[in-house]
Protein backbone atom coordinates (compact mmCIF):
# COMPACT_ATOMS: atom_id res chain seq x y z
CA UNK A 1 0.00 0.00 0.00
CA UNK A 2 1.36 3.41 -0.97
CA UNK A 3 1.48 6.41 1.34
CA UNK A 4 -1.36 8.83 0.61
CA UNK A 5 1.00 11.77 0.96
CA UNK A 6 4.28 10.84 -0.76
CA UNK A 7 3.25 7.77 -2.79
CA UNK A 8 6.03 5.63 -1.28
CA UNK A 9 5.35 2.05 -0.23
CA UNK A 10 4.11 1.71 3.35
CA UNK A 11 5.40 -1.09 5.58
CA UNK A 12 2.59 -1.40 8.10
CA UNK A 13 4.01 1.06 10.66
CA UNK A 14 1.73 3.84 11.96
CA UNK A 15 3.82 6.53 10.23
CA UNK A 16 5.30 6.61 6.74
CA UNK A 17 9.03 5.95 6.84
CA UNK A 18 9.58 8.29 3.89
CA UNK A 19 7.63 11.45 4.73
CA UNK A 20 6.65 10.95 8.38
CA UNK A 21 2.93 11.42 7.78
CA UNK A 22 0.42 9.20 9.59
CA UNK A 23 -0.05 6.10 7.44
CA UNK A 24 -3.15 4.35 6.24
CA UNK A 25 -3.97 0.95 7.71
CA UNK A 26 -2.89 -2.01 5.60
CA UNK A 27 -5.31 -4.94 5.74
CA UNK A 28 -3.75 -7.92 7.47
CA UNK A 29 -0.99 -5.93 9.18
CA UNK A 30 0.16 -7.98 12.16
CA UNK A 31 0.39 -6.67 15.70
CA UNK A 32 4.15 -7.21 15.49
CA UNK A 33 4.51 -5.09 12.36
CA UNK A 34 2.91 -2.11 14.11
CA UNK A 35 5.88 -2.10 16.50
CA UNK A 36 8.41 -3.05 13.83
CA UNK A 37 9.00 -6.44 15.51
CA UNK A 38 9.51 -9.89 13.98
CA UNK A 39 6.72 -12.38 14.81
CA UNK A 40 8.17 -14.10 17.86
CA UNK A 41 7.06 -15.02 21.34
CA UNK A 42 10.26 -13.56 22.74
CA UNK A 43 9.28 -9.91 23.11
CA UNK A 44 11.12 -7.41 25.31
CA UNK A 45 8.11 -6.14 27.24
CA UNK A 46 9.87 -3.05 28.65
CA UNK A 47 10.85 -1.97 25.13
CA UNK A 48 7.32 -2.71 23.92
CA UNK A 49 5.85 -0.52 26.68
CA UNK A 50 8.24 2.31 25.78
CA UNK A 51 7.30 2.14 22.10
CA UNK A 52 3.64 2.02 22.99
CA UNK A 53 3.84 5.16 25.09
CA UNK A 54 5.75 7.01 22.39
CA UNK A 55 3.38 5.98 19.61
CA UNK A 56 0.31 6.70 21.76
CA UNK A 57 1.46 10.29 22.20
CA UNK A 58 2.24 10.71 18.50
CA UNK A 59 -1.08 9.19 17.40
CA UNK A 60 -3.33 10.85 19.95
CA UNK A 61 -6.36 12.42 18.20
CA UNK A 62 -5.71 15.73 19.99
CA UNK A 63 -2.54 16.11 17.92
CA UNK A 64 -4.66 15.95 14.76
CA UNK A 65 -7.50 18.19 15.87
CA UNK A 66 -6.55 20.83 13.26
CA UNK A 67 -5.51 18.35 10.56
CA UNK A 68 -7.54 17.42 7.52
CA UNK A 69 -10.35 14.88 7.87
CA UNK A 70 -8.26 12.03 6.42
CA UNK A 71 -5.57 12.41 9.07
CA UNK A 72 -8.10 12.69 11.89
CA UNK A 73 -9.70 9.44 10.73
CA UNK A 74 -6.33 7.69 10.39
CA UNK A 75 -5.38 8.85 13.88
CA UNK A 76 -8.40 7.06 15.34
CA UNK A 77 -7.83 3.93 13.25
CA UNK A 78 -4.14 3.72 14.08
CA UNK A 79 -4.76 4.38 17.79
CA UNK A 80 -7.30 1.55 17.94
CA UNK A 81 -4.92 -0.81 16.14
CA UNK A 82 -2.05 0.20 18.42
CA UNK A 83 -4.10 -0.45 21.57
CA UNK A 84 -5.23 -3.87 20.30
CA UNK A 85 -1.68 -4.81 19.39
CA UNK A 86 -0.28 -3.72 22.73
CA UNK A 87 -2.91 -5.57 24.78
CA UNK A 88 -2.12 -8.74 22.86
CA UNK A 89 1.66 -8.59 22.76
CA UNK A 90 2.29 -7.49 26.36
CA UNK A 91 0.59 -10.61 27.74
CA UNK A 92 2.51 -13.85 27.33
CA UNK A 93 -0.63 -16.01 26.97
CA UNK A 94 -2.42 -13.74 24.51
CA UNK A 95 0.81 -13.44 22.56
CA UNK A 96 1.04 -17.22 22.25
CA UNK A 97 -2.54 -17.56 21.01
CA UNK A 98 -2.00 -14.72 18.55
CA UNK A 99 1.21 -16.26 17.19
CA UNK A 100 -0.59 -19.54 16.67
CA UNK A 101 -3.27 -17.72 14.69
CA UNK A 102 -0.53 -16.37 12.41
CA UNK A 103 0.30 -20.01 11.69
CA UNK A 104 -3.27 -20.64 10.62
CA UNK A 105 -4.88 -21.93 13.82
CA UNK A 106 -7.30 -19.53 15.52
CA UNK A 107 -8.32 -21.02 18.85
CA UNK A 108 -10.53 -18.01 19.54
CA UNK A 109 -13.00 -19.60 17.14
CA UNK A 110 -15.00 -22.21 19.00
CA UNK A 111 -15.67 -24.11 15.77
CA UNK A 112 -12.01 -24.39 14.76
CA UNK A 113 -10.81 -27.90 13.87
CA UNK A 114 -8.06 -27.67 16.47
CA UNK A 115 -10.70 -27.35 19.20
CA UNK A 116 -12.45 -30.45 17.90
CA UNK A 117 -9.25 -32.50 17.60
CA UNK A 118 -8.04 -32.31 21.17
CA UNK A 119 -7.01 -35.78 22.40
CA UNK A 120 -10.05 -37.69 23.67
CA UNK A 121 -8.28 -38.75 26.85
CA UNK A 122 -7.63 -35.11 27.73
CA UNK A 123 -11.26 -34.13 27.08
CA UNK A 124 -12.40 -36.98 29.32
CA UNK A 125 -9.95 -35.86 32.00
CA UNK A 126 -11.29 -32.30 31.78
CA UNK A 127 -14.85 -33.58 32.21
CA UNK A 128 -13.78 -35.45 35.34
CA UNK A 129 -12.03 -32.34 36.68
CA UNK A 130 -15.07 -30.16 36.09
CA UNK A 131 -17.38 -32.68 37.75
CA UNK A 132 -15.05 -32.84 40.76
CA UNK A 133 -14.96 -29.04 40.93
CA UNK A 134 -18.73 -28.80 40.68
CA UNK A 135 -19.04 -31.27 43.54
CA UNK A 136 -16.56 -29.34 45.70
CA UNK A 137 -18.34 -26.06 45.00
CA UNK A 138 -21.73 -27.60 45.79
CA UNK A 139 -20.29 -28.83 49.11
CA UNK A 140 -18.80 -25.35 49.73
CA UNK A 141 -15.46 -27.07 50.31
CA UNK A 142 -13.14 -24.10 49.80
CA UNK A 143 -10.03 -26.04 50.82
CA UNK A 144 -10.60 -28.70 48.22
CA UNK A 145 -11.35 -26.10 45.57
CA UNK A 146 -8.09 -24.28 46.33
CA UNK A 147 -6.05 -27.49 46.15
CA UNK A 148 -7.58 -28.32 42.79
CA UNK A 149 -6.89 -24.78 41.58
CA UNK A 150 -3.23 -25.00 42.60
CA UNK A 151 -2.82 -28.27 40.71
CA UNK A 152 -4.56 -26.96 37.58
CA UNK A 153 -2.60 -23.68 37.76
CA UNK A 154 0.66 -25.64 37.72
CA UNK A 155 -0.53 -27.69 34.78
CA UNK A 156 -1.62 -24.56 32.96
CA UNK A 157 1.85 -23.05 33.36
CA UNK A 158 3.42 -26.25 32.04
CA UNK A 159 1.11 -26.34 29.02
CA UNK A 160 1.87 -22.70 28.23
CA UNK A 161 5.61 -23.34 28.37
CA UNK A 162 5.17 -26.33 26.06
CA UNK A 163 3.27 -24.11 23.62
CA UNK A 164 5.96 -21.42 23.74
CA UNK A 165 8.67 -23.96 22.92
CA UNK A 166 6.62 -25.22 19.98
CA UNK A 167 6.06 -21.67 18.74
CA UNK A 168 9.81 -21.05 18.91
CA UNK A 169 10.22 -24.14 16.78
CA UNK A 170 7.82 -22.70 14.23
CA UNK A 171 10.02 -19.60 13.95
CA UNK A 172 12.73 -21.89 12.55
CA UNK A 173 10.42 -24.20 10.57
CA UNK A 174 7.21 -22.26 9.73
CA UNK A 175 4.16 -24.38 9.05
CA UNK A 176 5.72 -27.68 10.17
CA UNK A 177 2.53 -29.77 10.75
CA UNK A 178 3.60 -31.68 13.85
CA UNK A 179 4.90 -28.55 15.56
CA UNK A 180 1.70 -26.65 14.74
CA UNK A 181 -0.26 -29.57 16.18
CA UNK A 182 1.87 -29.58 19.33
CA UNK A 183 1.36 -25.84 19.85
CA UNK A 184 -2.38 -26.17 19.16
CA UNK A 185 -2.87 -28.98 21.67
CA UNK A 186 -0.79 -27.23 24.32
CA UNK A 187 -2.74 -23.98 23.97
CA UNK A 188 -5.97 -25.95 23.88
CA UNK A 189 -5.04 -27.28 27.32
CA UNK A 190 -4.22 -23.74 28.45
CA UNK A 191 -7.69 -22.65 27.37
CA UNK A 192 -9.49 -25.44 29.24
CA UNK A 193 -7.39 -24.93 32.38
CA UNK A 194 -8.03 -21.17 32.24
CA UNK A 195 -11.78 -21.73 32.15
CA UNK A 196 -11.45 -24.06 35.14
CA UNK A 197 -9.58 -21.37 37.09
CA UNK A 198 -12.15 -18.76 36.10
CA UNK A 199 -14.83 -20.94 37.66
CA UNK A 200 -12.73 -21.15 40.81
CA UNK A 201 -12.36 -17.34 40.87
CA UNK A 202 -16.13 -16.94 40.55
CA UNK A 203 -16.68 -19.34 43.48
CA UNK A 204 -14.16 -17.52 45.67
CA UNK A 205 -15.75 -14.15 44.91
CA UNK A 206 -19.12 -15.61 45.84
CA UNK A 207 -17.72 -16.92 49.13
CA UNK A 208 -16.42 -13.43 49.96
CA UNK A 209 -19.68 -11.68 49.12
Amino acid sequence: MKCWNCDKESEGRPFCNACGKIAGRIAGTSHFAIFGLPPSHDVAVESLERQYRELSLKLHPDRFAQAEARERRLSLEQTTALNDAYKTLKDTTRRAFYLLSLHGVDLDREDTDAQKRMPLEFLEEVMDLREALDAAIAARDAGRVQRMAQDVGTRRSGALQEAVEALRGLEKSPGEPETVKKASHALGRVRYFTRFLEQVDAFEEEMLA
